[in-house]
């Protein structure tokens, strides 16, 4: 066996990769990304695409906002929410690749 001279990544930053991976575990939370992945939106217009109340997405934006994957802008009265940054644009575009493949057995 050869040598390895890489170290994997420390239990602290495992854990908390392992928590965020976890977080997005959760179908309304992608449902909402693929949505802002496309362009910004506001609460009310989330709600009536995804077919939720108004208060649980709020919540689940909430949230998402915590774990830094969205953020917000305020237009006047309404807010409106895009993906935080490129690293969450391709993080999801690379994850919705990966299903979108198909299953090739060697």
């Amino acid at each position: 066996m050869q040598s390895i001279d890489k170290k994997p990544i420390n239990q602290e930053k495992a854990q908390r990769m392992a928590d965020f991976f976890s977080f997005l575990g959760d179908a309304n939370r992608l449902r909402i990304l693929s949505l802002l992945a496309e362009q910004e939106l506001c609460v009310s217009d989330l709600a009536a695409i995804l077919k939720m109340s108004e208060s649980a997405v709020s919540h689940q934006l909430r949230n998402l906002r915590i774990m830094r994957l969205v953020s917000y802008r305020k237009q006047g009265r309404r807010v409106f929410y895009q993906l935080h940054d490129s690293h969450v644009l391709h993080l999801y575009q690379s994850v919705a690749e990966h299903i979108d493949e198909k299953d090739e057995i060697p």
